[in-house]
């Protein structure tokens, strides 16, 4: 019993590993990477707007030059481009249910058109200069509220193609708008004159209801979903305001390092559980990262970034796909993979059976004739106790070489190695052992030369340096008289030299770096 005791011996393993510098993924973080993003290319130009369709099949729209192109939310492949425009489309907007969309140009014109024949059902004339924004109102099918760089807002009567309501409040381009998720009469908008202002159309004086200042040129407004914060887009800030607390900030995101262009909201999970209610806000800007915020815990929860400055972004409503706009006419569309069971109940619906479901399998029990003829591939369950099977320990010829106490052997054999933390580990055992320092004084020539261009080689190397740096010193004082009767110990010796000449000038051009930089960082804590 004892003789086994003795010979139960593990591999030896590097003591001095470097600390991983990326951080985990959270799971927040693989939800967000596991869209994989997919290029539609070859649009032209800037996606100035990106919208999906509230129905089920969910098809989603972008703007780019003089068209306005559908998408499949499945393959992505475009269904229908419309071109009745004589100008850059600026915005577009789908009806609550999904058979009209409404798009706006850069000539002052709001078409609204059937996505089906792609015909134009309606032309609205007013604005005097080009039109920036068009929201269908929630839940809406008569009314339009649009905006434009006349800094006047308009309310549509879509059937009668006249306005019913002109607010005038902005002195400035009106660049943004977005409509109330609880109020078909209320709706937002954002103007270059740093202003939000929240509007009634029940209100006769055709003021606002209230108005909220950036601080910057606001280039998105949204409603959140509960219908009482609003989040604006301006300069390199996100901000959150209560507006049912007045007007209230409640807290602002300073994370993008260039303007944010847009912003969009997508929930987390599936469309029920607990899950559905943690909204995230999405920003997109020129700087090309898309940031993912958590309001509730008012912090950025992911970040990725793109190659190109981003126009703007979209989610779905079944929080299924993302596109995300360029500005040299290219959507980033990635789709999250769907569990098998939604895949099958998807297609039941298609063909017309309902969903489509495995039959369930009888469980195994001591009494049925199957129990006792199981596989490997069989998985447990829970009642089940498992009898793990000991994994076999494999030992390298080094760790074989140490069982036996053979040190110099063992040493030798993993420098022929090219893994530099086995040969680390090995000394650290050795220098355990009290026998590095022996192994060293009988290694021959050959041997010697080995270990000299292993020191050469990663004595500078931070991880290892702190035991190569003394072992190093002690080889040249241990074998002096050796390496002065061999030149071609004395060649390595001069490769070792340089070396440590070399990171020597690296840390004193450190050192004159962190000079520099330590007063500026002191002035810019003061401020």
């Amino acid at each position: 019993m004892a003789e086994h005791q003795l010979s139960k011996t593990f591999p030896v393993k590097p003591k001095l590993k470097p600390k991983p510098r990326s951080q985990k993924q959270t799971p927040e973080s693989k939800y967000w990477s596991s869209f994989k993003a997919q290029q539609i290319p070859n649009l032209i130009s800037s996606i100035t707007s990106l919208t999906f369709s509230p129905t089920p099949a969910r098809p989603f729209a972008a703007t780019h030059s003089a068209s306005l192109t559908l998408f499949s939310s499945q393959t992505f492949s475009p269904t229908a481009t419309i071109t009745s425009f004589t100008d850059v489309v600026s915005s577009a907007s789908f009806r609550c249910d999904g058979l009209l969309i409404a798009a706006s140009d850069l000539s002052g014109l709001v078409q609204v058109f059937d996505i089906k024949s792609r015909t134009p059902l309606r032309k609205l004339r007013s604005h005097s200069r080009p039109v920036r924004f068009v929201k269908y109102p929630i839940a809406d099918k008569l009314h339009l509220v649009s905006g434009g760089d006349d800094a006047v807002v308009k309310y549509w009567d879509v059937a009668g193609e006249t306005p019913i309501s002109e607010m005038q409040g902005h002195k400035d381009y009106v660049r943004c708008g977005d409509c109330s998720p609880v109020s078909s009469e209320m709706f937002v908008t954002g103007s270059y004159d740093h202003t939000v202002k929240l509007w009634d159309v029940r209100v006769t004086d055709s003021k606002s209801a209230l108005s909220l200042n950036h601080g910057n040129p606001v280039e998105d407004v949204i409603f959140l979903p509960s219908g009482g914060l609003v989040a604006t887009a301006g300069g390199n800030s996100v901000k959150i305001w209560d507006v049912i607390g007045g007007g209230k900030i409640v807290c602002s995101m300073e994370s993008h390092n260039k303007t944010v262009t847009s912003l969009c909201v997508g929930k987390i999970g599936k469309d029920n559980g607990e899950e559905s209610q943690q909204y995230r806000i999405m920003s997109v800007g020129l700087d090309g990262y898309m940031k993912v915020f958590d309001y509730a815990k008012m912090k950025v929860t992911h970040s990725m970034r793109f190659p190109a400055p981003l126009m703007s972004v979209a989610f779905s409503p079944d929080c299924s796909t993302r596109a995300i706009g360029t500005s040299n006419g290219i959507i980033y569309a990635g789709k999250r993979k769907a569990k098998e069971t939604e895949e099958k109940k998807d297609l039941g619906d298609l063909i017309g059976f309902g969903s489509v479901e495995e039959p369930e399998r009888r469980v195994l029990r001591p009494s049925y004739f199957r129990y006792f003829h199981r596989g490997q591939g069989e998985k447990p369950s829970e009642e089940d106790y498992l009898v793990m099977r000991p994994k076999k320990v494999k030992l390298a010829e080094h760790d074989k070489l140490l069982k036996k106490f053979r040190h110099k052997e063992a040493l030798v054999s993993v420098l022929g190695s090219k893994n530099s933390d086995n040969v680390v580990a090995v000394m650290e055992e050795l220098v355990a052992r009290k026998k590095l320092l022996k192994c060293v004084s009988n290694l021959d020539s050959e041997e010697l030369a080995s270990l000299l261009m292993f020191l050469h080689k990663y004595s500078t190397v931070p991880t290892h340096s702190a035991l190569l740096m003394g072992l190093t010193k002690k080889v040249l004082e241990l074998r002096a008289e050796d390496i002065r009767a061999s030149d071609a110990l004395k060649g390595h010796i001069r490769n070792l030299k340089r070396s440590f000449e070399e990171e020597i000038r690296i840390q004193q051009s450190l050192l004159e770096i962190q000079g520099i930089i330590s007063p500026l960082l002191r002035l810019a804590g003061r401020r």
